[in-house]
């Protein structure tokens, strides 16, 4: 497939090559050809490879509304195939459900229809946060695992020579090879401390490379702008892997951006191959999603690892020891490489 509506000139910037890639209507990953999420999918996640992830959901989700008990909606954002959701309201209780309407705000038609076989009519369906806002009067529960890192990001690469960050954009040629190159960043990044990966790299310490890669969270940023006005009241639970600047991109100077295409890892060049038929992602810097939740009016903006997340919302006896367990559970490994950011709204 050609990558969707290219410009004229046969020039795109990777957060726009990345846009279409994924969610171009008729040919984006996300929206036509991601099969499911799984074992038999590109990626897993935990919620398809463990009940865990949402018991603990579930435990952090009655602790929230113990202390907003006017917030009656809650919304899962991106639910892949609804088993996450599923285990949430199994591990809520027939008791307390009653007290709640279920929300999924699904932007993938395909996984929309999985989502819907698994759990019938017991959730409403919506293409965006801010329609799910809008019907719960702006109070809500919010939670999503695995979506931050879906959304576009910006590309840049250090520049000796000028002392510069530069943009990455993406020239597709004829033939159907695409080549890189740089272009001066669209926007002014002095005084802008939106991006700390800038910033902190530009105003005190120099890039750990020459030619050091990063991606600039844009479509994050654009994201929580976009819905957060609408949202009065609740909690929000975000899920991903990634950390903070500079420890995201400690012995990284290529950044964090790769591909998954039948649970193959793709890098480099191969991240432009088989555009809309393989994920696209990069690690989460929290530095700037913290930033960003506060700026957005959000209090209490608490980050901790998944493994710590987990220990803490469930007891003890709740852990069997499998396998998948004590991977989740390893702070060296899945445990640590995700993180768990919460944050409350109070208009």
């Amino acid at each position: 497939m050609k990558p969707a509506d290219p410009t004229p000139s046969g020039e795109e910037s990777f957060s726009a090559f990345m846009q279409h890639a994924l969610f171009d209507p008729h040919h984006g990953y996300y929206t036509r050809r991601i099969r499911t999420v799984g074992a038999h999918g590109d990626f897993s996640t935990a919620a398809s490879a463990s009940p865990l992830l949402g018991r603990a959901i579930a435990a952090w989700l009655i602790g929230q509304s113990g202390e907003m008990r006017e917030v009656r909606t809650i919304i899962e954002v991106g639910g892949g195939t609804g088993a996450l959701m599923e285990g949430v309201r199994k591990h809520i209780g027939w008791w307390r459900r009653g007290r709640f309407t279920f929300s999924l705000v699904e932007a993938s038609p395909v996984l929309e229809q999985q989502q819907r076989e698994r759990l019938g009519d017991a959730v409403r369906w919506f293409r965006d946060l801010t329609a799910a806002l809008d019907a719960a009067d702006g109070r809500a529960f919010i939670f999503h695992n695995e979506l931050l890192d879906a959304l576009p990001v910006t590309l840049v690469q250090w520049d000796a020579a000028s002392a510069a960050w530069h943009e990455v954009w993406l020239v597709h040629h004829a033939d159907g090879r695409t080549t890189e190159t740089l272009k001066p960043l669209a926007f002014d990044t002095r005084g802008r401390p939106e991006f700390s990966v800038l910033e902190q790299w530009t105003r005190h310490s120099p890039p750990p490379c020459q030619r050091q890669r990063c991606e600039l969270h844009t479509g994050i940023a654009e994201w929580l702008a976009g819905w957060t006005p609408r949202w009065k009241e609740g909690a929000m639970l975000a899920i991903d892997y990634g950390d903070v600047f500079p420890r995201l991109y400690s012995r990284r100077p290529s950044g964090t951006l790769r591909a998954y295409l039948h649970h193959m890892r793709r890098e480099g060049a191969e991240v432009y191959d088989n555009a809309g038929r393989q994920d696209i992602t990069s690690d989460v810097n929290f530095s700037d999603v913290r930033h960003w939740c506060a700026r957005s009016g959000m209090h209490d903006v608490h980050m901790e690892s998944q493994a710590a997340f987990l220990r803490r919302l469930i007891p003890r006896r709740g852990f069997t020891g499998a396998a998948i367990e004590r991977q989740l559970l390893d702070e060296e490994g899945a445990g640590g490489a995700f993180k768990c950011l919460s944050a409350l709204m109070r208009r």
